[in-house]
C-alpha cells in the first residue's frame, strides 16, 4: 500500500510540477497515461472492508487522496494569485472536486468495461475549469 501511494505521489508529482498554466498542468495530469480499466490503485482500496476497517491500513489512503487535493488546490491558488482563474473559483473545493471525478471515472469505467466513462469525466470536469479561467 506504501508502495502504491508513493507510486501515485511520484507521477502526480512529475506531472504536476511541469511548466505551464495551472489548467495546463492540472490537465496534464488528468490526461495522462493510465491503466484505467484497473482503476487506481489508491482508491481501490477503499473497496477492501479490511483497509475501510483498519486507520492503520487506510491511512495510506487518506494521506495520499489528501496530498493529491492539497497540491491541486495549491496550484488552482497559484493560478487564482496570476489572473488565470476568476477570484470565485474556491480552490480547496475545486481540488476536491477533481479529485473525486477522477475517483468516480475509474470506477465508471470499470463498471462499463470502457475507458470513454472515464474520459467523458475529465473533459467534463476540464470543461468546468476551463469556464472558471479569465484568459479563455
Amino acid at each position: 500500500m506504501q508502495r502504491s501511494a508513493q507510486q501515485l505521489t511520484a507521477v502526480a508529482v512529475e506531472h504536476l510540477a511541469r511548466p505551464g498554466t495551472a489548467l495546463e498542468r492540472i490537465a496534464g495530469f488528468l490526461n495522462r497515461e493510465r491503466e484505467v480499466l484497473r482503476g487506481c490503485p489508491i482508491g481501490r482500496l477503499t473497496a477492501d472492508p479490511d483497509v475501510i476497517a483498519s486507520p492503520m491500513l487506510r491511512q495510506p489512503v487518506d494521506v495520499t487522496l489528501a496530498w493529491l487535493q492539497a497540491q491541486l488546490a495549491q496550484i488552482l491558488s497559484e493560478g487564482q494569485a496570476r489572473g488565470e482563474f476568476s477570484t470565485d473559483l474556491v480552490a480547496v473545493d475545486t481540488a476536491a472536486t477533481i479529485v473525486a471525478v477522477l475517483q468516480g471515472g475509474y470506477v465508471l469505467a470499470r463498471a462499463a468495461g470502457s475507458v470513454e466513462p472515464f474520459h467523458r469525466a475529465v473533459d467534463g470536469v476540464l470543461a468546468l475549469l476551463t469556464s472558471q479561467a479569465t484568459n479563455r
